[in-house]
């Protein structure tokens, strides 16, 4: 059985068994007969803790891959593809009201450089959320323990289970993400077909 390793731009296990549990899905389609190897490294993304913009949240996802292949250069890492995931928020503007979005991004590259991006869904932020994370400036994993009277939410159910009483989690939203962000490479196929219009 070959065997091949992911990097992924954080050690948090949240986010590595985001990965891996990915990988558990889609891995055959990607490689066939390969055991999946997930490695955990951190390095920064380039953008404050909570993205105030999806635009951030993506260039935050794809700025770890650079420095996962930065550290890769260096070390003369074997891994064959390299993963940056962030969380953040989207601020919607719509007939007159604001509506803020959590958002999970993932960035996924292979060697040659190319990548793609994936997105979990979006889900709502109550209003007591939206006024401490984007006009007072607190870092919403901080916001989300004092909302929910607990601590350490970030590496455990995160704020997305919180809001949807563990219907979906942190790790569940960013699995998505990864999926989505690999679509491109275990079903290259799709993608590289050339569809031509029907006719009108």
């Amino acid at each position: 059985m070959n065997k091949m390793i992911i990097a992924v731009g954080s050690a948090r296990p949240v986010k590595m068994n985001a990965v891996s549990a990915a990988l558990a899905s889609f891995g055959s389609f990607l490689s066939a007969d390969t055991e999946f190897q997930v490695e955990g490294v951190d390095v920064p993304s380039g953008v404050r803790h909570t993205p105030l913009t999806r635009e951030d949240t993506m260039a935050g996802a794809r700025q770890r891959v650079e420095a996962l292949r930065n550290v890769a250069r260096d070390k003369n890492a074997p891994w064959e593809y390299f993963v940056g995931l962030e969380g953040g928020l989207d601020v919607v503007r719509e007939v007159g009201s604001q509506w803020v979005f959590l958002e999970n991004w993932a960035y996924a590259a292979d060697r040659s450089g190319r990548g793609f991006f994936g997105q979990s869904g979006a889900i709502l932020l109550p209003t007591p959320i939206v006024e401490s994370v984007v006009n007072q400036g607190v870092e919403l994993s901080e916001a989300i323990d004092s909302f929910a009277g607990s601590h350490g939410i970030r590496d455990a159910q995160g704020a997305w289970g919180i809001l949807t009483q563990n219907l979906i989690t942190r790790q569940e939203a960013f699995r998505v993400a990864v999926i989505n962000a690999f679509a491109p490479f275990f079903n290259s196929t799709v993608y590289s077909q050339n569809f031509e219009r029907g006719a009108d």
